[in-house]
């Protein structure tokens, strides 16, 4: 690209922000200017990113022409209207997950997105930012495992209740765990399946162990369906501390010719680090070490944002996997409680 990718930050609710902005400097982007808000991570976000400048005014950063994309780690209910708002003044939009917390932003999302040719990219950090959830997409591409007939992807999380803000606590501002945590595992399934069309069968919410917080839902679980494969996510918030890291998360998908677990965070039988990668087929079991494998995606979001494709992530895609997630919420909360 000619020039560098000029970008800004509005929303510091969540320290995702950091990574994300991060990622797409050391991809070749220059932070211009961030909104310090009133969120505590505002005067921590300065201190790290202490070239940018700081404008306690959004409107000058929605209204400078020389910016092209704005990074947000906003309240989650109130990223999507923050979205639409950055797309209506001529700019890219790259927000944290969830992107929307209700399918009425979402759709307002779709129809300003087609309107002004503008893109609202939603970050799935546990697929971008694996550097084994990648090699197990190259290695799915290249047959290694033959053709995929079933994934399952558990999203464990550590819940640190002391340590969280209490929007976090409010369902109607976080948006539900399955809403929140699963969406990572639905943008998995449509990204590994190469779909952008399947169904909810079954979804289910509940609070196991947290009754001093009534809103919070510790645990979900949801069946998906589309392309002739099927689906199985699950994600709580029960990482105990003992755990060196926030959670095992992990993606296993089932072929007709062999399977492939990735282990994002640990390993439990003892390898040091993260970033592990199981591959069983016909002939032998073997451990891949990831971590010094390529993360590609920022490099190729910056790549769209200049020449106005999508090679990174496609616009249906983000919005698809939004959909399927507020899907499994709603049909969830249909269930309604699950007996404790």
């Amino acid at each position: 690209m000619s020039s560098p990718i000029r970008i800004a930050a509005i929303g510091l609710a969540h320290p995702h922000v950091f990574a994300m902005t991060q990622h797409l400097i050391d991809a070749g982007a220059t932070l211009v200017a961030y909104e310090p808000e009133s969120h505590v991570l505002g005067e921590a976000f300065g201190q790290v990113f202490d070239r940018a400048q700081a404008r306690p005014e959004r409107a000058s950063i929605l209204e400078d022409s020389s910016i092209d994309v704005v990074v947000g780690a906003g309240l989650p209910s109130e990223r999507a209207a923050l979205g639409v708002d950055v797309l209506r003044h001529g700019k890219d939009f790259v927000s944290d997950k969830p992107g929307f917390t209700d399918p009425e932003s979402l759709a307002d999302a779709r129809r300003v997105s087609a309107e002004t040719g503008r893109r609202f990219v939603v970050w799935f950090s546990e697929r971008l930012d694996s550097r084994a959830t990648v090699r197990a997409d190259e290695l799915t591409r290249e047959g290694a495992i033959g053709r995929i007939v079933q994934t399952i992807g558990l999203g464990p999380h550590r819940l640190d209740a002391a340590q969280r803000p209490a929007w976090f606590f409010d369902r109607a501002r976080a948006g539900g765990i399955l809403t929140d945590l699963a969406s990572h595992q639905m943008d998995q399934f449509l990204h590994f399946t190469g779909t952008v069309d399947a169904d909810v069968r079954f979804a289910r919410t509940a609070n196991r162990g947290h009754p001093e917080h009534p809103e919070l839902e510790d645990f979900g679980e949801a069946i998906v369906d589309g392309a002739g494969v099927s689906g199985y996510v699950r994600v709580d918030w029960f990482t105990p501390g003992g755990l060196g890291t926030w959670g095992d998360g992990r993606l296993l998908i089932i072929g007709t010719e062999g399977q492939i677990e990735v282990r994002k965070n640990v390993d439990l039988a003892g390898r040091e680090g993260a970033e592990h990668l199981f591959l069983v087929d016909g002939t032998e079991t073997r451990h891949v070490d990831c971590r010094s494998h390529r993360l590609p995606f920022a490099a190729r979001l910056l790549a769209d944002v200049a020449q106005r494709t999508e090679t990174a992530i496609t616009q249906e895609h983000c919005f698809r996997a939004s959909e399927l997630a507020l899907r499994a919420q709603a049909a969830a909360d249909a269930l309604g409680p699950t007996p404790t």
